[in-house]
């Protein structure tokens, strides 16, 4: 028995039963996130053997580094360069691989699984990120609720994780009840229906496109979501507003700000960060006023914004990339991500708005009704004035913007489609007489807004497009897609599995001109 695992559990576990979570939002303002993070850093570097190799390896004696400054020169750790050359019982603190209770597995992309160890104590400190949404949000402390969990279960990351994380707020005392049917939408269709009218607000959380997808398949057959009161978390992909409203308004929703919310996370670390109703007001408003999302951003496109807790996950950035250090069943310190973004800290946030004359604050407490958290239904202790000075949704937490992978990947149905699974498919004997083996891999919308996978093919010179082609390609990409990427052929419903194929000439001057350094996905 290790007794010492047993009281790390009984500290962590009432630590979350006991504190507000409205405590919990305001503590990094009163505690340096510096300072914790050089504390994780120290405590990893005495008992991780993987790091204390990789230090010393690097020449770097830990008791050197006393400062802030010190430690922003450590070097990165990667995938590459720590993970696969280290043993997971080594990547564990003590080298103990059993002092974790679960392994999740995610895809690598030759399709070789990677593996992700944690303890429950790893999970308490994510679930704070879905008691941010489920308390401030969807008022699940007041309210009778149904979460169907709608990401793939098994070994992978998502559905066990969401799970377990929902019912330790159960646990908490939140009227929270639990069903996990998976990606399965029939049984996503018979749980809502025959168990929906039980509870004052049902909650389905999954990758938006499946979650999309679900809501159609099911107005198609009848079923009235508006009678459920929906509300929604979403994770792996970015999305548009848009998406959001049209989502929004097919379950019946009244508040976009309060009604859904999406969580910024990675297999490596669990839930990075997650949307709350500020953050979603401020996106909202950016997406109306172009202008200014690209003064903000620096581009056009609109990432996802979330609020982080960075007492939980202390994130820097690198040439326009993000690195992050956090505890976690493998410790990571300055790891980097491959995420394009940023961060901007919550004054900053703010006054950057008001040069622009909004004000998100504001505007969300002329539109909701939402209590205070005060107000809370679960019998926790009084807050302290600073706490109750703020209104659910509105925590002042500094944010982080993702724009996604930065390594040529893409999102789909939350799987991360590589380049190297195509090139597979278009190298199989008669298709690769055919084509160049450029290619151009992108999600795309079609009218109703469902996603699907484009593949824009080049074919070889003197090589004419024909429906045959088309087909006998798409059909390769597809059976070395289910063969290498395991997340692909789990996390995807086979109907938006195939994927859509265009072929054009050689040295097209949209996809494949002629002397430019060639990219094979966009985003």
């Amino acid at each position: 028995m290790l007794e010492e695992q047993r009281q790390r559990v009984l500290t962590a576990f009432q630590s979350f039963l006991n504190t507000p979570l409205q405590w919990r939002l305001q503590q990094y303002r009163s505690t340096s996130p510096e300072t914790a993070t050089m504390q994780l850093f120290h405590e990893v570097a005495a008992t991780v053997p993987a790091y204390q190799a990789f230090v010393k390896e690097q020449g770097i004696d830990p008791d050197s580094i006393q400062t802030f400054e010190d430690f922003q020169k450590l070097p990165f750790i990667t995938k590459e360069n720590y993970l696969l050359r280290h043993s997971l019982a080594d990547l564990c603190r003590n080298g103990q691989l059993e002092a974790c209770d679960t392994i999740a597995v995610s895809s690598g992309s030759t399709g070789k699984p990677t593996f992700w160890p944690r303890f429950l104590t790893d999970e308490l400190q994510i679930a704070i990120r879905f008691e941010q949404i489920f308390h401030d949000s969807f008022q699940a402390d007041t309210r009778r609720t149904l979460a169907v969990i709608c990401f793939s279960l098994g070994t992978w990351v998502g559905g066990i994780y969401t799970a377990n994380c929902c019912r330790y707020l159960a646990s908490k005392g939140y009227p929270i009840t639990v069903i996990t049917p998976g990606n399965n939408k029939e049984e996503i269709f018979r749980v809502v229906q025959e168990l929906g009218s039980a509870f004052e607000q049902v909650v389905l959380l999954g990758y938006p496109p499946f979650l999309k997808d679900v809501i159609d398949s099911g107005i198609a057959r009848g079923v009235e979501w508006q009678q459920y009161h929906i509300k929604m978390v979403f994770a792996g992909e970015v999305f548009s507003e848009e998406w959001r409203n049209l989502v929004g308004e097919r379950v019946g929703s009244q508040n976009p700000c309060y009604d859904s919310a999406s969580l910024y996370g990675t297999a490596d670390a669990g839930v990075l960060g997650n949307e709350t109703p500020l953050s979603i007001r401020i996106r909202r408003f950016l997406a109306e006023h172009p202008d200014a999302a690209k003064a903000l951003f620096g581009e056009s496109r609109l990432p996802t914004l979330v609020q982080y807790d960075p007492l939980s996950r202390f994130f820097e950035v690198h040439e326009g990339t993000l690195l992050f250090s956090g505890d976690n069943g493998i410790p990571l310190i300055r790891y980097h991500i491959s995420d394009t973004g940023g961060l901007i800290p919550y004054d900053e946030m703010l006054q950057f708005l008001a040069e622009w004359d909004f004000d998100p604050v504001a505007a969300l407490q002329g539109e909701s009704a939402i209590p205070h958290p005060e107000t809370s239904g679960l019998g926790l202790p009084e807050l302290n004035p600073a706490a109750r000075a703020t209104q659910r949704g509105i925590p002042p937490l500094p944010f982080v913007y993702v724009f996604g992978r930065s390594n040529f990947t893409v999102s789909y149905f939350g799987a991360n489609i590589y380049p190297e699974n195509v090139t597979v498919g278009l190298e199989q004997p008669t298709i690769r007489e055919w084509v160049t083996g450029k290619f151009v891999m992108q999600v795309q919308e079609d009218a109703d807004k469902n996603r699907f996978l484009s593949v824009v093919v080049e074919l070889a010179p003197q090589v004419e497009a024909s429906k045959d082609k088309q087909q006998a390609i798409a059909s390769s990409i597809l059976s070395q897609l289910r063969r290498l990427n395991s997340e692909f052929a789990n996390y995807v419903p086979p109907t938006y599995q195939i994927p859509q194929v265009t072929l054009t000439p050689s040295g097209d001057p949209e996809y494949f001109p002629i002397g430019v350094k060639h990219r094979y996905t966009r985003k």
